[in-house]
């Protein structure tokens, strides 16, 4: 239970005290009226004794009663009502509440600070580890005061206004006080008047009630005197007078008002009285609306108080009192009560003025101190002379009828000892007693004569003597089996043997046990058993015994009495948290029981303490449908107290909480939040709008775009697909665009990217860089997209949903035009906002919202959150089996309840951790996000795809349209594209001058510019120049940004330029992503952005086609035109890699050209009738050409980036592989070929030793680039295409294979790990066995026969022309060396040998490039077949000192066959 104010051993003294009445003469309630007290609340407040009373026992001993108490009452001759009792303590419990702001009794028990006293949810639950040693030290110290004050007031209440009974004397009347004015006319006549009248209410048998304790009660004659405003000789003379006639010990004279009324505001006196009428008049400040309790009347119905004693309510008839006629707890009936005359005015109007006197009245304005001390001396002179007498008499009188009848020798008092010392007799069980409730004994009865004397002995205190005689009652009454008795006695039995000095036996609580099983079960009084429960709870409180006080009070909870079950069920609860463990849960789950009961009691604010209390224990426990049980029931009690915010935010918590309830009953938890907060609104419909908890925003998912949505394909027209809402976010990509973007901003900017460049982010998100402001464009929208969850199992309906956002005007140079205001809807001339006028969010369903902005004028937008209804669809949810209303499937939805309220977008910025503040501590950086600045207008640019493909074979090549659109209201310029994948695309340039389109090529609708070439260009090449320069793609720049040729380099607001774009698709197969971005400016130059871009990302799926492979060789031939050497071999080598999927029946060759600077083919050494060369699936051909080096007049006379391509056209149409978009390609290749990394050795080389490996190494270097043009026959849709491509091999050195795509390299195979010291790794500057043999060239010239006699001459000599070239650079020094022996395999398998004749060692020196012949003479002595290529080369460097020498390799046998003549 709860801390009490009083101990147990204070309460039960205080709960049963000598009752004294008191009847009044119509004078003498007079006088006290003047101080708007009666005579009882006169006395209430010195009712207590200050100093210790003695007395004697019958045995004579003196026994000591302290702090003893008597309460006078008036006379009541009708027993109250249970329905007014019942009244009274509702309004008792309902009047004593927690006091607001009151500083917070926090218990900590377990792993809970628990806010006790407090009816506001307050507490936080840290997470103690020695939480038994916490609660223990708070809970013994002066800090703890968990207590319930209105459970003490409901108990003293119940205590004091219990109606008195037959079977127990504890509340009868001991004594009567009669009370007179020494005003009145004839007092001592009054006085007889009065003795009169309380001996007929006694002694009548038409008065049953009250109770008295014996025949013969203790008359007390009170004579008042008014000291203002009375004789006061007059006065004494009266009490002379009624000394003589009463006795000095049954009269006393009681001087009051000694001072004037109009006098009563000069000085201040206490008011000791307020304390004690305010716990029993009870002031209804509020109107308790589900009330148990409603008074009939419409008279009495309207007074705020009900009086505990009823002494406000006195009525005279005829001079006589007659205020006992009506209890004060009577309900008032319809009729006019019986034996009063007009009772019922002159009541109203007492209770009337009792309820004024009570707001505001002063009391006691006509009592000074001295009168104070004068009602206490009179209170002692009372007790001590007239009621504790009698009370001594009376109870040796019992004692001495008891021993007389018993037959006994001594008294009660000693025999006792003996009576329980022997055998006891076993008693009989509860259940074997019979049901006899109903037995009544007679007044005389000797059984209630020992009841009488103990009773009196306990109001005194004497609790041995008592414990005596309730124990000997005990047995009596249960031989009799007279159950109410013996319930009684055993109840005072228990509480006499506790309050025993020195505890000489423990507290019987079996004895409690049996009572109140008998009252509640046998005798059916629910009153009795709840002031046994009471009781007892107190004393097994008092010896720490909580598990069994609680079982006590939970054991009485019942369905008659809903206040009292909620008042025991709460300090049940207190019982729990207060053993040695405390019992949180138990506590929490009590506290929740009786909340419910006060709820169907009418104590809506104890309910909701209650629950808020219990609530502390549940919260954040994971116990979701508790807490929804919870939160909802304190959510309807506060509405119901009119405590609006806190049911909005009880259900608040139910709606933002996972919630595992059912679909129907989260429907209901919202209904009721939308209900409660519509009235919350309309109490203040002007105010803010309020924050709503539905649906969830997750907000740092929002994402912020600027500018128009992506218009939809068109037919054939395909629109760019720049940046959208719908792209998801790839980290990867978002650097390949910012790459490109730097990369055409220094283009723009001549090669320095400006310091105020930032990249453009048209997205904005999560993972963008936000913590600049960004920049908006006037006119063009800005789409919010929000994120919103629904967690709920009903569908939420948001209508109206916009944008609240707060806008600052400016002018063109950036001052503020107005003040800042926030905005939602209107000002449509600043920003136009756009409203979704319904939005359904389904069940657990996430959805996004696209909310957008128009911006009308310059300045900085903040946009703050969405505004909108939030509602349910009516019939929507399915309940046991009941389907959606009719009429929700229309298309609209129909609204059951919305209200209308905002939720603000607040988006953390990104955790700072670059210095060691940010490291050390958490900081969190700026999210601008949905802070963009509104700058002036700037062109928008279009871009559409026409006949763009989307699948292409390996190097196809294929012709679409650009179309470029400027949809603003400005000029755009500099329009640039620039790509990672330069080689994917062209737009051409402007050859069309030189190359004339053929009607067949127009016809074919073919991509290239064609020429008609005669039969006789067959098989020879067709020689045209071009340089890189006018392609834009010279070595010396940066290739990918590519200038787009718009005319006059302007697109003028709402132009638009279609231009013609050739496409080739990549050497890989596969799907390839290729990402073009548009640059381009505004004519007039803004300030805050210099340019815009635009993007798109085509998607190709390619397809195998050819694979080309192409060697070179040195040609032993060394004649030419000109008679120079220098002539080479080209193999070009194709194969049909492509599958039938693609539907490609055959590969025609058309045409191989060659592009170089310094090679071109000549002719095509294997021309065959066939000239169409035709490739069906997995085929190869195999082409020979002969390659001879540019003409030098040609060379000298054209710049190094001239290239000149030869054509060798295999049908009857020449393609101009010098003009686009053949060059265009060509180029791109060639310039992503030039990117590649190169070799170490290529590098420019520093020493001269460097120098002369360089030279020999460009000996072996060819710059020689194949172009593999070809058509192919493509079956789609049942039609027949023809498709066209182009392949490139970049052949770089003799006799290495080249390929048109990147071979894929295998992985190398797993090593063991080698430990080595590192060396010297310095590159060799020794050119390798490979370069040096292509130094110098040897070809031999000779007769392929030779017929020689050899029976006329032995010896056939045959003249050899021995030809040295030198093919690099520098002056050669070149040794011959004759005398070579074969041993190679193959000059052995010729048969035989020769000799050379004449000199065996030649000695030559060769200029750059020279050619030198050597004749020689082969000696043969017989016939057959001589390999000549024996004669050793040397070579070294002219101005070299290290000599390379290695013998020249020949580059195949030179065979001679020698035959007889």
């Amino acid at each position: 239970m709860a801390q009490c104010v009083q101990s147990v051993q204070e309460l039960i003294p205080d709960s049963f005290v000598p009752c004294v009445a008191a009847l009044c003469s119509d004078e003498a309630e007079r006088l006290t009226r003047l101080n708007h007290l009666s005579f009882a609340e006169l006395l209430k407040p010195f009712s207590r004794l200050t100093s210790e009373v003695h007395m004697r026992d019958p045995n004579n001993q003196l026994h000591i009663i302290k702090n003893l108490k008597i309460a006078v009452s008036n006379i009541v001759t009708q027993s109250p009502q249970p329905g007014a009792i019942g009244k009274l303590l509702n309004d008792v419990v309902s009047g004593s509440q927690p006091a607001e702001g009151s500083v917070a009794n926090v218990i900590t028990a377990g792993d809970y600070d628990l806010n006790i006293s407090d009816r506001s949810i307050k507490a936080s639950v840290p997470w103690y580890s020695n939480w038994k040693d916490t609660f223990m030290e708070l809970k013994e110290s002066s800090l703890y005061t968990a207590t319930t004050p209105w459970f003490e007031s409901y108990r003293e209440t119940f205590l004091q206004s219990m109606p008195a009974s037959d079977h127990e004397f504890l509340n009868h009347y001991l004594a009567c006080m009669l009370v007179a004015s020494s005003g009145e006319a004839e007092p001592m006549e009054q006085f007889s008047k009065l003795s009169q009248e309380q001996h007929r209410i006694q002694h009548n048998s038409d008065y049953s009630y009250p109770k008295w304790f014996i025949p013969n009660t203790l008359k007390y004659y009170v004579l008042l005197h008014d000291v203002t405003s009375g004789d006061e000789q007059r006065a004494e003379s009266i009490y002379e007078e009624m000394k003589q006639k009463y006795g000095t010990q049954g009269c006393y004279l009681l001087k009051i008002n000694s001072r004037a009324p109009n006098r009563a505001s000069d000085e201040q006196i206490p008011d000791p009285w307020s304390q004690y009428l305010q716990k029993n008049n009870i002031q209804h400040q509020e109107s308790y609306e589900d009330g148990p309790y409603t008074m009939t009347s419409s008279k009495n119905s309207d007074s705020n108080l009900l009086s505990l004693d009823g002494l406000d309510n006195e009525v005279k008839v005829d001079g006589l009192p007659n205020n006992f006629r009506v209890h004060p707890l009577q309900l008032d009936q319809c009729g006019d009560p019986p034996n009063t005359d007009g009772s019922d005015h002159t009541k109203f109007a007492s209770v009337h003025e009792t309820k004024k006197a009570s707001t505001g009245v002063i009391r006691g304005a006509c009592l000074t101190l001295t009168d104070h001390d004068r009602i206490r001396q009179f209170i002692q002179e009372f007790t001590f002379r007239g009621l504790l007498p009698h009370i001594e008499k009376t109870i040796r009188q019992l004692n001495d009828q008891l021993i007389s009848r018993k037959g006994l020798s001594r008294s009660l008092f000693s025999a006792t000892k003996k009576w329980f010392s022997g055998s006891k007799v076993p008693e009989k069980s509860i259940n074997e007693l019979k049901n006899t409730s109903g037995l009544l004994y007679p007044p005389e009865a000797p059984e209630l004569q020992i009841r009488k004397m103990a009773d009196l002995c306990f109001l005194v205190q004497h609790y041995d003597l008592a414990y005596s005689c309730y124990h000997t009652a005990k047995k009596d009454f249960l031989n009799d089996q007279a159950m109410l008795y013996a319930a009684g006695a055993l109840e005072m039995a228990a509480v006499s043997a506790f309050l025993q000095p020195g505890a000489p036996r423990p507290y019987p609580a079996h004895y409690m046990d049996t009572a109140i099983q008998t009252y509640r079960d046998i005798c059916k009084n629910m009153v009795l058993a709840e002031r046994c429960v009471l009781l007892s709870a107190e004393i097994l409180k008092s010896q720490s015994k909580y598990s069994e006080a609680a079982a006590l009070l939970i054991r009485l909870t019942s369905e008659d009495s809903d206040l009292r079950s909620a008042l025991l069920l709460e300090q049940a609860a207190h019982c729990f948290i207060n053993m040695k463990s405390p019992m949180v849960r138990k506590y929490a789950f009590h506290m929740i029981l009786a909340g419910h009961r006060f709820s169907k009691a009418g104590q809506k604010k104890h309910a909701l303490r209650c629950y808020c209390q219990a609530m502390q224990v549940y919260k954040g426990k994971g116990w979701s449908l508790a807490e929804d049980h919870i939160n909802f029931t304190i959510g309807r009690q506060s509405y119901t107290l009119r405590q609006l915010d806190n049911a909005v935010s009880a259900f608040r918590h139910i709606l933002i909480n996972e919630s595992k309830q059912s679909a129907a009953q989260q429907g209901a938890f919202l209904r009721e939040y939308l209900y409660v907060y519509k009235n919350v609104n309309q109490l203040s419909p002007d105010g803010p709008l309020p924050q709503l908890p539905l649906p969830y925003i997750n907000s740092s998912a929002t994402r912020v775009f600027f500018g128009h949505d992506r218009r939809p394909a068109d037919g054939e027209k395909q629109a760019a697909t720049h940046v959208s809402l719908d792209q998801e976010y790839d980290c990867e990509s978002s650097h390949q665009w910012r790459e490109l973007e730097e990369h055409v901003v220094a283009v723009a900017n001549k090669g320095v990217i400006p310091s105020s460049f930032y990249p453009t982010q048209y997205c904005l998100n999560s993972h963008s860089d936000n913590s600049r402001f960004p920049l908006a464009v006037v006119e063009e929208p800005i789409t919010v997209e929000v994120a919103f969850r629904n967690p709920l199992k009903v569908p939420l309906l948001l209508s109206d949903l916009s944008l609240l956002w707060r806008f600052q005007p400016k002018d063109i140079n950036g001052k503020d035009i107005e003040t800042v205001r926030e905005r939602v809807t209107g000002e449509p001339e600043m920003i136009g906002t756009e409203v979704i006028s319904e939005f359904l969010i389904n069940s657990e369903e996430s959805k996004v919202a696209r909310l957008k902005l128009f911006p009308h004028h310059i300045g900085e937008l903040h946009i703050l959150g969405v505004v909108y209804n939030l509602g349910t669809i009516q019939g929507s949810v399915t309940v046991d089996g009941i389907g959606a209303l009719p009429g929700c499937h229309t298309g609209k939805h129909s609204l059951s309840m919305s209200v209308r309220g905002r939720q603000d977008l607040e988006i953390q910025g990104p955790r700072l951790n670059n210095t060691k503040e940010e490291k050390t501590s958490v900081k969190y950086g700026p999210d601008r996000r949905l802070d963009p600045v509104v700058t002036e207008e700037m062109p928008l640019l279009e871009v559409f795809f026409i006949h763009f493909p989307t699948g292409l074979l390996c190097g196809e090549i294929r012709k679409a349209y650009v179309e470029f659109v400027n949809v603003s209201k400005c000029p755009l310029t500099g329009l640039k594209v620039v790509s990672k994948r330069p080689e994917f695309f062209t737009f051409g340039v402007n050859t069309a001058a030189l190359t004339p389109l053929s009607p067949s090529a127009s016809e074919n609708c073919s991509a290239y510019k064609t020429v008609v070439t005669g039969p006789a260009s067959a098989g020879t090449a067709l020689v045209s120049f071009a340089s890189s320069g006018d392609f834009g793609t010279s070595t010396g720049q940066q290739p990918e940004a590519i200038p787009v040729p718009l005319p006059d380099s302007v697109l003028l607001p709402g132009a638009s330029v279609q231009l013609p774009m050739w496409l080739r698709g990549p050497d890989e197969e596969g799907v390839h992503e290729i990402n073009f971005l548009f640059y381009y400016e505004s004519v007039k130059k803004q300030p805050k952005r210099r340019h815009r871009i635009l993007r798109h990302t085509a998607v190709i799926c390619t397809s195998r086609s050819l694979n080309v492979r192409a060697t070179v060789c040195r040609s032993n031939s060394l004649e030419d035109e000109e008679g120079r050497g220098g002539n080479m071999l080209v193999f070009v080598d194709v194969e049909n890699t492509n599958t039938s999927e693609a539907g490609v029946k055959e590969f025609h060759m058309v045409q191989v050209s060659s592009s170089s600077r310094h090679w071109q083919l000549h002719k095509s050494v294997n021309t065959s009738e066939n000239k169409d060369a035709k490739l069906a699936s997995r085929e190869k051909g195999k082409f020979c050409f002969k390659a001879v080096r540019c003409k030098q007049k040609e060379a000298a006379t054209q710049s190094s980036e001239k290239y000149t391509f030869a054509d060798i056209i295999f049908g009857n149409e020449q393609i101009i592989s010098s003009a686009s978009p053949c060059a265009d390609f060509f180029y791109r290749s060639l310039s992503s070929e030039l990117k590649k990394p190169q070799d170490p050795l290529s590098a420019h080389p520093e020493k001269p030793v460097e120098d002369a490996v360089r030279l020999i190494q460009k000996c072996s270097e060819v710059d020689l680039n194949i172009v593999v043009l070809w058509k192919a026959y493509v079956v789609e849709d049942n039609k027949q295409l023809i498709v066209e491509g182009q392949h490139h091999v970049a052949v770089r050195a003799l006799g290495k294979e080249a390929f048109s795509q990147s071979q894929k390299q295998e992985p190398p195979e797993m090593e063991l790990l080698k430990f080595f010291r590192p060396e010297n790794t310095t590159v060799s500057t020794r050119p390798s066995v490979e370069q040096l043999s292509n130094l110098i060239k040897t070809s031999l010239h000779y007769p392929e026969s030779f017929h020689h006699p050899f029976h006329q001459k032995s010896l056939c000599l045959v003249p050899v022309t021995l030809l040295l070239s030198n093919c690099s650079k520098a002056d050669v020094d070149v040794i011959v060396d004759l005398r070579h022996k074969t041993t190679s395999p193959e000059a052995l398998e010729t048969h035989g040998s020769f000799t050379w004749l004449g000199q065996t060692q030649y000695k030559l020196q060769l200029k750059s490039e020279e050619t030198q012949s050597l004749q020689l003479k082969a000696c043969f002595v017989h016939t057959g077949v001589y390999n000549l290529g024996t004669p050793r080369v040397f070579a070294k460097l002219l101005d070299q000192v290290t000599v390379f020498e290695t013998s020249q390799q020949n580059s195949m046998p030179a065979l001679i066959i020698i035959n007889n003549a």
